[in-house]
């Protein structure tokens, strides 16, 4: 809500619904289960409650949105039935349901603590742009990767295709506990990068590789470009 380039950002209106309904629409298409948004914002609570869909209040001192969902979770289900928790970021409106299911492969390994997306880098100005986190991995499969580092830095060196990580997680709940318990870590701390943490504290990162890097709305921009893009589904 405090987005300085587009305030009220979540509550923007795209062909008379709220962006935060069209992102909650598109992961209830993703068919994997119980879909929540968690805010700290009663504007927002009021708009998905207008749309039928279910919102819990959080508090609004959060760090990370990892620290945000356990608290929703912890508040949702205080008894453990779900596993699984897959965060899927407000500002995504435009994502396709494929791609949320896509961040389940890798825990079909069960070493691995927590997946993550990534697509491969296709504009060239996009491989030294800070603001495009740089995924680098060690192939294990067709589309998939060990993640050995997240960067803002151009990375790794060398001829290659360099990938865009995409912010969109599916945690087991062990995983997420552990990881709201941590402190901020140092690599964390000067990427501004939390999935850093996991990785100083051991945990395991896989990457599914998927086509396309969905639009991320920050700006009127790219709102505009959302409002395009889904006016099929809207018409």
């Amino acid at each position: 809500m405090a987005s300085t380039r587009l305030p009220d950002k979540p509550l923007a209106d795209i062909h008379g619904e709220a962006m935060i309904v069209h992102v909650w629409r598109r992961a209830c298409e993703s068919g994997l289960g119980r879909v929540v948004v968690a805010t700290d914002a009663p504007e927002i609570i009021e708009a998905m409650h207008r749309a039928g869909g279910e919102a819990v209040m959080t508090r609004a001192d959060h760090q990370s949105g990892s620290d945000r969902i356990y608290e929703a979770l912890t508040a949702l289900d205080p008894a453990g039935r779900h596993d699984i928790i897959v965060n899927v970021q407000g500002d995504l409106p435009t994502i396709e349901p494929e791609t949320i299911r896509a961040v389940f492969r890798p825990l079909d390994n069960p070493a691995v603590d927590i997946a993550t997306l990534a697509a491969v880098i296709r504009r060239e100005e996009e491989r030294s742009e800070p603001s495009v986190v740089k995924a680098v991995g060690s192939p294990i499969g067709p589309d998939l990767m060990r993640a050995l580092y997240f960067t803002r830095a151009t990375a790794p060196w060398g001829e290659g295709e360099l990938f865009h990580h995409i912010g969109l997680y599916a945690y087991r709940r062990a995983a997420l506990e552990r990881f709201v318990a941590l402190p901020p870590s140092p690599l964390e701390k000067r990427e501004r990068l939390e999935q850093l943490r996991a990785l100083e504290a051991g945990m395991r990162i896989d990457i599914a590789v998927v086509s396309a890097v969905p639009l991320g709305v920050d700006t009127p921009h790219d709102l505009d470009r959302a409002r395009t893009l889904l006016e099929s589904r809207t018409a």
